[in-house]
């Protein structure tokens, strides 16, 4: 293999050292004729004889000088070439007993070094590969188990709502019940004493559901057609009791600037607005609490920037401890507590709410001056004389008018039966019940119903399905069906809207929610409209209940 060390004019040692030797030849050579020329002695053989001697000697000493010197640094530049191609293996080293050798040995020993490092490296990368599949492995394991609990935890959400909501739907309907019967002084009292504790028993209950969803992002905003004012005004009403009770005067203000209506979720501004106004009057005793909002303009021409406060003439909160009052569980100060009660779960949901809205909320306070809450949110305006959509002010004032009619109570709960019916009843509606699922289609196949109220989770025949099969009748396929549940869940009402029905009321039931909604859908005649008059069961339904009968 020929040895190039570059592309220069000698391309090695060797013919670096048989130049050195030819020109030493022909220097010798020149000066022994310069000098027998001299001396007038020449010879021209003798010359060529000579001349030819030492051209041999010149050759075999540059041949033997290529093998001693030059062959161990070709056989050192062969072994450095395969080390950089990554071959990590000791090269043949000429016994020259020079440097040269001591040069093959230090590579040699440099290259053993470097094959133990590989190896060394190769067998970190090897530990390090199986912690990582080990540490994957043991997350993977963590992430199901995770999703396992946090499923674990949906469902028994589901069921502590469901099962905490029925009884005190019960117990406030009844409640609701005997109030607007003849009472006398004391009874009244004593039972709006009691329905006030449910009430708060029931808040309390709500708080730790609402902060369990959000935790575990269950809870979603609505964006649905409100109007502001009728918003202002719902929840100072319903504050209003309490800041009689104190003697406190409660006020609001709504600028001409706001909007009439807006796009948002009016369900979860109104729980933020009644927090805001149910902690104002809790820790005020004397004065008043002013609920005010004012919009403006933002970059964008269909969007306003909305500032709610809610001022106080109350007990104030230190400064180091007004971004405190938001954490979960935390009141400004443990005695506030043992006085004025409450779990501090109120401003905590509020705060997670606005965030939600990617708001902002804060406090300006100062102990024994009152506070002012700030809440500033960025909401879309919705567009005027939407199709099909009444603001809520209109709602409101549909309210005086009543729109009677046959109403179907698909409900299990002897309770929930009762307080729903003499709710109704009352309002001057008439009532059917129904047990079960299959009791109702039983009903529907031979009489005529203006709506339906429809309980989720029961016995035989549970409402999502019973719901499914009334849609597959076409006389019955736009019948209002309005789904009535314990479960507090984002996805509940979702459930309900895919399974067929037209709307949801949550349990506890609220009676003006639930006149307001059946209102809506009879006040346009749909009912009446689809269920036509029933001379014979129709197919789809007859054929359901055969099946559930055999």
């Amino acid at each position: 293999m020929p040895f190039r060390l570059s592309r220069s004019r000698f391309r090695s040692l060797a013919t670096k050292f048989s130049v050195f030797t030819a020109s030493l030849v022909l220097w010798v050579t020149s000066a022994q004729l310069s000098y027998h020329w001299a001396q007038e002695y020449f010879s021209v053989p003798e010359h060529m004889f000579l001349s030819a001697v030492l051209l041999v000697l010149a050759v075999l000493l540059a041949r033997v000088t290529s093998q001693v010197f030059v062959r161990p640094l070709i056989v050192l530049q062969e072994g450095m070439a395969a080390v950089k191609k990554g071959k990590l293996e000791t090269i043949r080293i000429s016994p020259t007993g020079d440097e040269i050798e001591r040069l093959g040995e230090s590579f040699n020993e440099m290259i053993t070094a470097l094959a133990e490092s590989n190896q060394k490296v190769r067998e970190y990368q090897e530990q390090l590969e199986d912690k990582i599949r080990e540490r994957t492995e043991a997350l993977e394991m963590a992430m199901n188990r995770a999703n396992a609990a946090s499923r674990a935890k949906s469902d028994f959400l589901a069921n502590m709502s469901h099962e905490l909501r029925t009884p005190m739907n019960g117990i406030l309907g009844m409640l609701e019940i005997v109030l607007s019967s003849p009472l006398s002084a004391g009874q009244r009292e004593e039972l709006t004493t009691a329905k006030e504790c449910s009430l708060s028993l029931l808040t309390l209950v709500n708080d730790i559901l609402d902060l369990s969803k959000i935790e575990a992002g269950k809870m979603d905003l609505e964006k649905i057609r409100f109007a502001p004012r009728t918003l202002i005004a719902d929840c100072t009403k319903s504050t209003m009791p309490r800041a009689r009770e104190k003697g406190l005067l409660l006020l609001s203000e709504v600028s001409p600037s706001v909007p009439r209506n807006l796009l948002g979720d009016s369900l979860r501004l109104r729980q933020v607005l009644i927090n805001l106004l149910g902690n104002a009057v809790k820790f005020t005793e004397h004065g008043s609490v002013k609920l005010s909002l004012t919009a403006s303009q933002t970059d964008s021409h269909d969007r306003v920037e909305l500032h709610f406060t809610v001022a106080d003439t109350g007990i104030g909160i230190a400064e180091d401890r007004a971004q405190t009052i938001f954490e979960e569980f935390t009141q400004a100060d443990g005695s506030i507590t043992r006085k004025y009660g409450g779990t501090g779960l109120g401003l905590s949901i509020t705060k997670k709410i606005v965030d939600m809205y990617d708001g902002r909320i804060w406090v300006e306070s100062q102990q024994g001056m009152g506070s002012v809450f700030h809440v500033v949110l960025d909401m879309p305006v919705a567009a005027p004389d939407m199709a099909g959509e009444a603001s809520d002010s209109e709602y409101a004032a549909a309210s005086a008018e009543e729109h009677k009619g046959r109403i179907l109570i698909v409900e299990d709960n002897i309770v929930n039966q009762k307080v729903v019916s003499v709710l109704l009843s009352k309002r001057g509606f008439e009532t059917t019940v129904a047990n079960h699922g299959r009791e109702a289609l039983d009903m529907l196949e031979c009489e005529v119903f203006d709506l339906v109220l429809m309980d989720i989770q029961m016995p035989v025949l549970d409402g999502l399905e019973t719901t499914k099969l009334i849609r597959q009748d076409p006389r019955l396929r736009n019948l209002p069906v309005v789904g009535l549940s314990a479960h507090a869940m984002a996805t509940d009402r979702e459930r309900c809207i895919e399974a067929g029905m037209n709307d949801y009321v949550p349990k506890p039931v609220q009676p003006a929610l639930l006149l307001a909604t059946i209102r809506r859908y009879l006040s346009s005649g749909r009912g009446r409209e689809s269920a036509g008059l029933v001379a014979e069961a129709p197919p789809a339904l007859a054929g359901v209940r055969n099946s559930l009968a055999s």
